[in-house]
């Protein structure tokens, strides 16, 4: 049975998203605290739209994922990575990094559309002041299952026997799927094991028990549920979720934590610019400040 669905709002981050995760009665899908659709959106060559700033995380996993376009990643910790589609680009905030993400020259000029999902993964408390980490995974070296009419990328966890090489703080499920029209993909509660987990629904449209969904459709499922899903159309799937965490984190802007005065001194740290906390991205001398609110 599934327990809610989520159709989420736009919102403008330098370019339209669709925000899925934190919902208003759901806040979170395991560790996933954080999730936002990105584009389709195209960018102007010479502009500054779709770039975002320097800008500060605590207590958190960064989680990029791209069907298409390319994103350059840089942060404090020296990192420079161009993520293209299927890669995952996983960076642990721990006790405090800084990154910036931008639009490369090239996808502008050629007019390449960009399509992801940003999600931020809450690390376990035990975790949350560790050394920061930045981790790139190419998508060949991610496992993929191919069944009739459906294709399946193991990004996090496990499933159908396939484990993914990304290190992960808590268990966690993240796999994307492609299903061409009238296929039919069958998993067992027990393919992928999670205490809680989410399918959502970026392009196409299926049939999830036999419920009609709709692109841009988080579905919330049961644990023990088996799920069956028939492809309308041909369709891009999400599905993700993990363990609950043991104790519900806080999140505020761009920092979570589950000790409040831990996201004070975030706040403070921040606009302050203390660099002990929040040290430069090397080559940047832009910042988004710290919001009023």
């Amino acid at each position: 049975m599934t327990i809610k669905l989520i159709r989420g709002q736009t919102r403008d981050i330098g370019f339209p998203v669709k925000r899925l995760l934190p919902d208003a009665t759901i806040r979170r899908i395991g560790p996933f605290v954080f999730f936002d659709h990105m584009g389709p959106a195209f960018f102007t060559p010479g502009g500054h739209a779709g770039d975002v700033r320097p800008h500060p995380h605590i207590g958190l996993a960064t989680v990029t994922y791209l069907f298409s376009g390319a994103m350059m990643h840089r942060d404090s910790l020296g990192s420079v990575q161009r993520i293209v589609p299927g890669d995952i680009n996983w960076m642990t905030a721990g006790r405090g990094i800084v990154h910036s993400e931008r639009m490369p020259e090239d996808i502008r000029e050629q007019g390449i559309a960009v399509q992801g999902l940003q999600m931020w993964v809450a690390l376990p408390e035990k975790d949350e002041e560790i050394a920061p980490a930045f981790h790139h995974y190419p998508a060949d070296e991610l496992p993929r299952i191919e069944l009739t009419g459906v294709r399946l990328h193991v990004l996090a966890g496990r499933v159908f026997d396939q484990t993914s090489p990304v290190v992960c703080h808590s268990p966690t499920l993240y796999v994307a799927a492609w299903l061409e029209l009238g296929a039919m993909l069958d998993i067992p509660a027990t393919a992928a094991a999670y205490a809680e987990r989410g399918l959502y629904v970026i392009s196409g449209g299926v049939v999830v028990n036999g419920q009609p969904i709709e692109a841009g459709t988080l579905l919330v499922l049961e644990a023990s549920e088996d799920i069956v899903i028939k492809a309308g159309a041909d369709s891009i799937l999400m599905l993700l979720g993990g363990d609950a965490l043991e104790k519900a984190p806080s999140l505020w802007w761009n920092f979570v934590s589950t000790s409040k005065e831990r996201l004070e001194a975030a706040k403070l740290a921040w606009a302050n610019q203390d660099a002990s906390l929040f040290p430069p991205v090397p080559g940047e001398s832009e910042w988004i400040p710290l919001p009023d609110h």
